[in-house]
């Protein structure tokens, strides 16, 4: 039975299934892919980019569309879903009209020689694995700088988003990328693991678990392939004592609720002086209270259902789990009868660091709220975790909160914002959040060959 299976979490019924890939067609999806690369790598930055930027048009174009598959598909508030499409074209557009600079070669000090030139190229096919919570974006993530770059593509979306991957390659295609330039496969795990191992495959880029990374990691470096992995993340959110603590718990509350709090950089830890502590959690129990819980399709909606029933019914024994393990439930954290996978948004206080709910990831709309002493309390709190993905800093003292932010172990630190993603900007983590980044320059350097070509001066 296929995994490939499109099961609305709002409904429970399954509406599509897609047949897999046999492990007969592996050879020939590498071989297509291989066998497309010296072409796309041979056409033109312009061509390219003018392609990149067609796909960014189809995004707009179909932007209701495209929101309402991945509300139906994984639960995401169509809102919601429709800003991310226009992330997603917001990526291609920046990758095309950025592609000149971002590929030009760079003259170096000659030293000694005539000429020393750095060059950036392709290296060939990549393998994408990519996860459900934001199908189009963590799709534009990877695919737009390698295809600008010149690489191949093979795509492994999310077994639950078959749907948008589906329409994502008609959109690549229907623009001018090549069919075997950017390939969609319904792989299983042990045929990625193969293309992993193949010669011809040159890297691969991995967002996800931390048990898929460490799966992906072991392979790519067995066969001594570069590998980027965005893993998971336990971000903590630092409120200081001159914060207007009204709307920076409010900000907290909705930032954790977005896509149902199923997102690696979601502001899972939120830490407050103790003399606010119980006004802030005042405030964020009274947004999730208020925050609608029902169809993704309905525009008054603020939080859908989780992904699936299993992922919902995880959630909710990790709530129970810190209860029984002495943390106080404020509100929410059940399961809500009837059909799909909905839970009511729960908030935590009281967790402590041997309950699992201190070092574990909660994907889902639950917030832990710690209350601490001293901003050297709550920064050795922040980082007393295995993640490192991102993390944010609040205050009305700007120079105060930099310095707080930068003693962070994250790859991304935010002072009175959280989670920003943009094209131009870094994306990526430290410590168990993974390594390698996506997005600006940055994402454009992982997969390239930075090839030195130096010219001596004729011998004489």
């Amino acid at each position: 039975m296929t995994a490939y299976v499109t099961t609305n979490p709002t409904t429970g019924k399954t509406e599509k299934q897609f047949d897999e890939l046999s492990d007969g067609a592996v050879t020939g999806v590498l071989a297509e892919s291989a066998g497309a690369f010296p072409s796309w790598r041979a056409t033109s930055v312009a061509d390219r980019a003018a392609i990149l930027n067609a796909v960014a048009d189809a995004y707009d174009a179909r932007s209701d569309e495209l929101a309402t598959l991945i509300a139906t598909e994984m639960g995401k508030p169509v809102k919601q879903a429709a800003g991310e499409v226009g992330l997603a074209s917001a990526i291609y557009r920046w990758y095309a009209e950025h592609a000149a600079e971002l590929l030009t070669s760079e003259t170096l000090d000659p030293q000694g020689a005539q000429e020393s030139l750095v060059e950036t190229g392709p290296i060939g096919p990549l393998v994408g694995v990519m996860p459900w919570n934001f199908p189009y974006y963590q799709v534009a993530r990877f695919v737009a700088p390698n295809l600008m770059v010149g690489n191949t593509i093979i795509l492994k979306h999310a077994p639950i988003c078959a749907a948008s991957a589906e329409v994502m390659a008609e959109i690549f295609h229907t623009a001018g990328v090549p069919e075997a330039v950017y390939i969609n496969v319904y792989a299983t795990n042990e045929q990625i693991a193969d293309m992993i191992a193949d010669p011809r495959v040159q890297g691969i880029s991995l967002t996800g678990s931390e048990r898929a990374g460490a799966s992906v990691a072991e392979t790519a470096g067995r066969n001594l392939k570069k590998a980027v992995l965005e893993l998971g993340g336990s971000d903590a959110f630092i409120v200081l004592d001159d914060a207007d603590l009204a709307a920076t718990a409010t900000t907290a509350a909705k930032a954790r609720l977005s896509n149902t709090g199923q997102a690696c950089n979601s502001p899972k830890r939120m830490i407050v002086s103790n003399d606010r502590f119980d006004e802030f959690v005042s405030t964020v129990v009274g947004v999730f209270e208020s925050a609608q819980v029902g169809d993704p399709l309905d525009p008054g909606t603020r939080v859908g259902p989780l992904s699936s029933v299993a992922a919902r019914d995880g959630v909710v024994a990790q709530v129970k789990r810190a209860v029984e393990q002495g943390a106080t439930l404020h509100t929410g954290g059940d399961a809500v009868e009837g059909d799909g996978a909905f839970m009511r948004p729960a908030v935590l206080t009281g967790v402590t660091k041997d309950m699992d709910a201190y070092s574990e990831e909660i994907f889902g709309p639950v917030a832990v709220v710690y209350g601490v002493d001293s901003t050297d309390e709550a920064v050795k709190l922040a980082n007393d975790v295995a993640f490192g993905l991102s993390g944010s800093v609040w205050s009305s003292d700007i120079e105060r909160a930099q310095q707080i932010a930068d003693q962070l172990d994250v790859g991304m630190a935010y002072v009175n914002e959280h989670g920003t993603t943009l094209p131009g900007l870094p994306f990526g983590g430290v410590k168990r959040s993974g390594f390698g980044r996506e997005l600006g320059r940055w994402g454009m350097g992982e997969f390239v060959n930075t090839r030195l070509r130096r010219t001596a001066k004729a011998p004489s």
